[in-house]
């Protein structure tokens, strides 16, 4: 819309200006037939003056008489027009004006002052009455200045209502046209935007215009090549996550087999020298019961690892089993310097395996990063299973009160693409006051289809 206004300012301000200088050339042309008349005029009654001078030496005229001014007279001249003769070689000087029908000033104050500042209108026109090769006196014409301001108003007035419905008449076929022709590029602004949101399966409709055609299919062969590189990055996202997860279950499987194994045959032996230590060597009692404690930690440590390597909850119960437990184990560790608060709405099986996965690692990532950074004494994650989208929110009250810059850690990364591999939307926003708020929206297929 303001591009239309912008055209249609355009267009009428170029009508505009040609109206004024068609008005200008009317008003430049008024004056100047006013002048030819007056120097006709002049010249016809300079030569009648003339004819008058031979008739009176042909013996066929009266010398008392000239000059006569009657043919003009008869002729019907302007009103306010006048005549003036000066004899050359001395004389009584003769003149006449004609009165004739007063002109009706319908024209504005302002018009004529314009008028005569621009062209002078009334200026005598001289010329020289000749008799037998000498002057014999000055004839000088004056035009009406009111009469010719009639003129200009009246050529003026005719040729600017002309001018206007013809330029306006113009100025809306242009407008018409033009605003057809350009009608497209709304619809590529709109496209463009629409890519810009992230909508890549959007496409232009074909143009008529050859030009608007060619815009056309560059930006959907863009939106082309845009989708099918992040169809591939998602690609390659999700098999690196799958290849990540596979090395988590291989190290899993490893530390519990090998590790596990190993610090428990420790603890074993740690019990059968303390228990023989107490009766023959108790001096070594001690030593054996610390060495025993030692591997009871480590095997909780592993434990612990073994848990954030492979949650077995989450294959065997579901994930509002693996955050219960895990929010549990938090609140244990973190020993009520951070509260972690945990609500589930919905129906969790309708998530797939990937994608509860990736919510529960997503959830292990933030309570790391509170844990190190935030400095927060409350934590709320809320999970909620819709119709169409399965969401999480974790909100903190920590210190942040300025979002991190993109690329500052690798968790955020790997957020981002375990979200980005499954369709989904990630944002990251500052919670009120302070504190930072996770929100992750992936899409689910209908329930028919899940089930």
């Amino acid at each position: 819309m303001a591009l239309h206004w912008h055209l249609l300012t355009r267009i009428v301000l170029a009508g505009g200006l040609s109206l004024l200088a068609v008005l200008a050339y009317a008003l430049y042309q008024s004056h100047s037939l006013a002048q030819r008349n007056a120097v006709e005029v002049a010249d016809g009654v300079a030569r009648q003056l003339e004819t008058q001078l031979l008739l009176i030496e042909s013996g066929l005229g009266r010398g008392s008489s000239f000059p006569d001014f009657e043919l003009w007279k008869q002729a019907g001249g302007q009103a306010g027009t006048c005549l003036a003769y000066l004899p050359q070689a001395g004389g009584t000087p003769r003149s006449l004006c004609y009165g004739g029908k007063p002109i009706a000033r319908n024209w504005p104050s302002g018009f004529e002052s314009l008028y005569r500042g621009l062209f002078q209108p009334g200026l005598p026109v001289a010329r020289s009455v000749r008799h037998q090769g000498a002057v014999f006196g000055v004839l000088s014409f004056t035009a009406s200045a009111e009469t010719e301001i009639a003129a200009a108003w009246h050529n003026v007035c005719d040729l600017a209502t002309l001018s206007a419905v013809t330029l306006f008449a113009v100025c809306g076929l242009v407008y018409w046209n033009v605003r057809r022709a350009l009608r497209p590029a709304q619809t590529i602004v709109r496209g463009l935007g629409a890519l810009a949101s992230g909508e890549l399966a959007h496409r232009l409709p074909g143009f008529e215009l050859d030009e608007w055609r060619r815009i056309g299919i560059a930006v959907n062969a863009l939106a082309e090549s845009q989708q099918q590189l992040l169809a591939q990055r998602r690609r390659l996202a999700a098999k690196l996550i799958q290849l990540q997860e596979d090395e988590r279950r291989y190290l899993a499987r490893e530390l519990h087999d090998e590790f596990g194994q190993c610090l428990a045959g420790i603890n074993a032996v740690a019990s059968s020298v303390r228990f023989a230590a107490a009766e023959r060597a108790p001096e070594l009692a001690a030593e054996a019961e610390q060495i025993g404690e030692i591997a009871g930690g480590m095997l909780q440590r592993l434990r612990g690892l073994l848990q954030r390597l492979r949650p077995a909850e989450l294959e065997t119960l579901g994930l509002a089993a693996s955050l219960h437990s895990a929010v549990t184990d938090w609140n244990r560790r973190d020993a009520g310097k951070t509260v972690y608060r945990l609500q589930v709405a919905g129906d969790c099986r309708r998530l797939t395996d990937d994608q509860a996965l990736a919510l529960f690692r997503i959830a292990q990532e933030c309570q790391t990063n509170i844990a190190r950074h935030a400095a927060a004494s409350n934590v709320a994650l809320v999970l909620q299973i819709e119709e169409a989208r399965a969401s999480l929110q974790i909100r903190d009250d920590g210190a942040a009160r300025e979002l991190p810059f993109a690329g500052s850690g690798l968790g955020l990364l790997g957020m981002r693409e375990r979200v980005a591999a499954l369709n989904g939307e990630f944002s990251l926003a500052i919670a009120e006051p302070h504190g930072l708020q996770v929100a992750v929206s992936l899409p689910l297929a209908p329930a028919a289809a899940a089930q």
